[in-house]
């Protein structure tokens, strides 16, 4: 999946040392970089550097304001904690739902994501 950014060198930190991602590669091609983070678990995310003022406009609101991504954990107060003390921004606080334990979070541009640890089965 592709999500646009505003600035690779920003995104790979917000990523790898806010969420916990792993930088998988940071690949020159020219004028651009072909960087990919992982989450685990087989999915990864391309950071795409806009590249025109309409790509910028799009950068924290490519799915009109709802969350459009989810962060799933094995343990949701350790990684709560974490990103908390980075400066993620949690738009509520923790809540238990049936499919699990969960709270809303902007990403640096502002694009909404879901931290989610699953409901045990």
């Amino acid at each position: 999946m592709t999500l646009v950014v505003r600035d690779y060198d920003e995104a790979i930190r917000f990523y790898v040392e806010g969420l916990g991602f792993t930088l998988v590669e940071d690949t020159p091609q020219g004028d651009k970089r072909w960087v990919v983070v992982s989450a685990g678990g087989g999915a990864s995310l391309l950071l795409a550097q806009a590249a025109t003022e309409e790509q910028r406009a799009r950068a924290g609101d490519q799915t009109g304001g709802r969350v459009g991504f989810f962060l799933t954990t094995d343990d949701f107060d350790r990684d709560h904690a974490r990103m908390s003390a980075f400066g993620v921004r949690f738009l509520e606080t923790p809540r238990e739902e049936v499919y699990g334990k969960v709270a809303v979070f902007e990403d640096l541009y502002g694009n909404q994501w879901d931290l989610l640890q699953p409901a045990r089965a």
